[in-house]
């Protein structure tokens, strides 16, 4: 099972202010809307900046795109990865419908209450679609 690229989301109180201190550790800003959230890469870390959006901070992994931030032709589906651990008996705290396509995301907990983010943005491979 190929999780994708590994991010932290970050739950913080001021959106600039923590801007201002992560592109001051090198970060850059490579996307988001930029009034609720940001992401940001240094080398091959990627973090997520969330202003008001999460109550905590998440690890979140996304299919079909690659550490360096390029998007991947062949990876593992969220469906797919969702099966896999409801075949495991890993309960999904978000779910999403099995047979979907397109981008999609589910959530489960750690045994310490750590939320994990699986969300896809890319569509499902061999769906047919754009």
């Amino acid at each position: 099972m190929q999780l994708g690229a590994f991010s932290i989301s970050l739950a913080v109180k001021d959106l600039a202010v923590s801007r201002d201190f992560y592109e001051k550790l090198g970060f850059s800003v490579t996307g988001g809307d930029g009034e609720k959230y940001l992401m940001l890469v240094n080398g091959t870390t990627i973090i997520g900046l969330f202003e008001g959006l999460f109550d905590t901070n998440i690890l979140t992994f996304n299919p079909g795109l690659a550490q360096d931030m390029t998007q991947l032709t062949d990876f593992t589906d969220v469906r797919d990865i969702r099966a896999a651990l409801a075949a495991a008996g890993v309960e999904m705290s978000s779910d999403t419908d099995p047979d979907g396509t397109g981008p999609a995301s589910i959530v489960v907990v750690d045994p310490d209450g750590n939320p994990v983010l699986v969300d896809q943005f890319f569509t499902r491979p061999g769906s047919g679609e754009a």
